[in-house]
This record gives C-alpha cells, sequence and structure tokens, in this order.
C-alpha cells in the first residue's frame, strides 16, 4: 500500500510539473511546446466559443484564430487534486486587446477572472481538458 501511495505521489507531482510547463509555454505561445503534453486525441474545451476541439490540430487551430483576436495570460495558482484524479489548478486568467488593453464592457465572458482549469492524465498526457467557472 505504501509503495502505491508514494507511486501516486510522483505521478501528481509529475502531472504538475507538466502543467506548469502548459502554462509556460501558452503564454510564450509556443503550441508545439504545449502539443507534446497533450494525448493525439486531445479533448479540448473551447473557451472563446464553448464546446471542445478535438486532436492536435483543432487545437493548434483554436489557438492560432484565439491569438489573432485576444492576447490571454493565464497564471496557475493552486494546483488541487480531485477525487477522480483529474487536477484541478486554480488559474488567473488575464485577457487583453492585441494591444495589450484589457477587455471591458465586452459581450463574451473573455475578461479577467479566476477560473478553475481540469486536466484529466493517462500515461503522462492530457488526455482532456475543462474549464470550471470559479466566480459563483
Amino acid at each position: 500500500m505504501f509503495y502505491h501511495n508514494l507511486e501516486s505521489r510522483k505521478s501528481i507531482a509529475n502531472n504538475i510539473e507538466i502543467l506548469k510547463h502548459i502554462y509556460g509555454r501558452f503564454n510564450a505561445r509556443d503550441i508545439d511546446g504545449v502539443l507534446v503534453a497533450l494525448s493525439d486525441d486531445i479533448t479540448w474545451a473551447n473557451g472563446m466559443d464553448g464546446g471542445y476541439v478535438h486532436g492536435h490540430e483543432a487545437v493548434r487551430e483554436y489557438w492560432t484564430r484565439q491569438w489573432s483576436i485576444i492576447s490571454p495570460h493565464v497564471e496557475p495558482v493552486q494546483f488541487n487534486t480531485a477525487a477522480d484524479g483529474s487536477i484541478v489548478v486554480e488559474v488567473q486568467q488575464s485577457i487583453r486587446d492585441l494591444e495589450g488593453r484589457p477587455l471591458q464592457n465586452q459581450a463574451h465572458e473573455l475578461r479577467d477572472k479566476m477560473v478553475g482549469h481540469v486536466f484529466h492524465f493517462q500515461d503522462g498526457k492530457v488526455v482532456r481538458f475543462d474549464i470550471q467557472d470559479t466566480s459563483s
């Protein structure tokens, strides 16, 4: 039992390091640097339009489109493990226009706020990403 718990803690610690890498690469606009940490058949939440995109090329297209419209920055604040084994990251999301100005009074939900990012791992890769609204 001790060995299993130790292995589980090592796996969680490794996954958190992978997530720190993902956030760093995302903020640097390094799509390929993020994709190496995602499974080929990744299911990724589309925070702009709703729904999900599936697979590396769809994630690449989504971010390329997103970064041509807005300049997001996501800073992880806290990492927690959920009962199902997923890792929930409390994230400070900052959204700017392409000139670096904050987006305000917009009809969409793209604004500075705390959000929850939920990552599901399998074999050391992210297989699913969801977004939780933590403002309620």
